[in-house]
């Protein structure tokens, strides 16, 4: 009697045990579940554009590399084309005279955050101060509300869309990749990069670097050629 006792005690504690382990699971499941609805579905994410025409968005993301910049313009300037430059907010406040010429010269000019952090390691409040901040700048030294929003390095988490959204931005990614950052990056690699992944509404992410001056003259060339218009981030995006 005694043995059938304890033993019946036991199982009780493992019925018991495993009934919890159930309940705590499917609390886990659900919080988890409802927590990632409300971050993604209050915005979107774009890799590329939502139009299937044959326009194709210049990104270039600018945290260092103005003495480039003043080349790019003039690159674009010649080939009448106008595109999407991504400052950072301690850039905008350092060369406040280049960004206002960018701007005059009728390019688009989105956010990419004060500082070029890991905004994937962030909190809601922390992704919400950096954008915002940037936004700040952006707008007292233009005059014009940016509405894009590229995390630098294109490092984000839930809490980065969610603040983003919350300011009304988009956040932008790319399509395609020049990695003209990388020391390899010659002139030949980066047109070859771009031209071999073209497609319509593609986003192609540059920076302010010699080699990319160098390429822009024949990769323009070349994906006009193809029948491609050059533009904005606001021109493949309805």
């Amino acid at each position: 009697m005694k043995i059938f006792f304890i033993k019946y005690n036991t199982l009780k504690i493992i019925i018991i045990a495993l009934i919890l382990l159930i309940v705590f699971t499917f609390i886990f499941t659900y919080v988890k579940r409802t927590k990632s609805t409300e971050t993604f579905n209050n915005g979107d994410v774009f890799y590329k554009g939502n139009i299937d025409k044959q326009i194709i968005a210049f990104a270039c993301n600018v945290d260092w590399g103005n003495e480039y910049i003043p080349a790019m313009l003039q690159t674009f300037r010649n080939n009448d084309i106008k595109i999407t430059f991504f400052v950072t907010g301690r850039w905008a406040e350092k060369y406040q005279g280049l960004l206002k010429n960018i701007h005059k010269e009728g390019h688009e000019i989105g956010n990419h955050g004060y500082k070029h952090r890991d905004y994937s390691k962030l909190g809601y409040e922390e992704n919400k101060k950096e954008i915002t901040r940037a936004h700040n700048i952006i707008m007292k030294v233009t005059g014009e509300k940016p509405k894009y929003f590229a995390p630098p390095a294109g490092a984000f988490n839930d809490f980065t869309i969610k603040a983003a959204n919350d300011l009304d931005y988009d956040v932008i990614m790319w399509s395609i990749d020049t990695i003209d950052w990388r020391k390899d990056s010659k002139k030949e690699k980066i047109i070859q990069r771009v031209i071999s992944k073209t497609h319509n509404s593609a986003i192609v992410l540059m920076h302010p670097k010699q080699e990319t001056i160098k390429a822009l003259p024949e990769l323009i060339n070349s994906l006009e050629k193809q029948g491609y218009k050059i533009g904005k981030v606001s021109d493949i995006i309805r």
